[in-house]
């Protein structure tokens, strides 16, 4: 039996502004933006690539914006798509890894997969980190 993911509702207070953000700034498509009256809006977004989008909207979801804490978007080289993004006004914090004992800056020492991270936040504070994969195991 196949589980795929492919929707995340992303709480957001301001539609347009998210979209500019998500859109605008990360390059994300546009899939669908509908509207029914002025209490229901739905944006369906997703990242080059992906197989899974985001939704964010008017009356989608009862959670706080901003709650959001630790998605991930794979990439492939982590500093030049930190330099794409920066460039693009995302403002992201240092690459970091996971050391023996914590949370340590810097790239990782073997540059293994899975372990380089930068974190951003959306306009609301939904946290997200970009993630470091070069190479992906067989069948993912």
């Amino acid at each position: 039996m196949d589980l795929k993911l492919e929707l995340v509702v992303v709480p957001v207070s301001d539609v347009d502004r998210a979209v500019d953000f998500y859109a605008g700034k990360l390059g994300f498509n546009v899939d669908v933006d509908h509207k029914a009256g002025e209490n229901f809006r739905v944006v369906q977004l997703t990242p080059p690539g992906s197989a899974c989008s985001i939704t964010v909207g008017i009356g989608v979801s009862p959670v706080e914006p901003g709650t959001y804490q630790g998605m991930h978007l794979v990439v492939e080289d982590i500093e030049a798509a930190r330099e794409e993004l920066s460039g693009k006004g995302v403002e992201l914090g240092e690459p970091f890894h996971f050391g023996e004992s914590a949370q340590t800056p810097g790239l990782h020492p073997d540059r293994a997969d899975y372990g380089t991270f930068v974190s951003f936040d959306d306009p609301d504070g939904n946290g997200w980190l970009l993630q470091e994969v070069r190479q992906r195991a067989p069948g993912r």
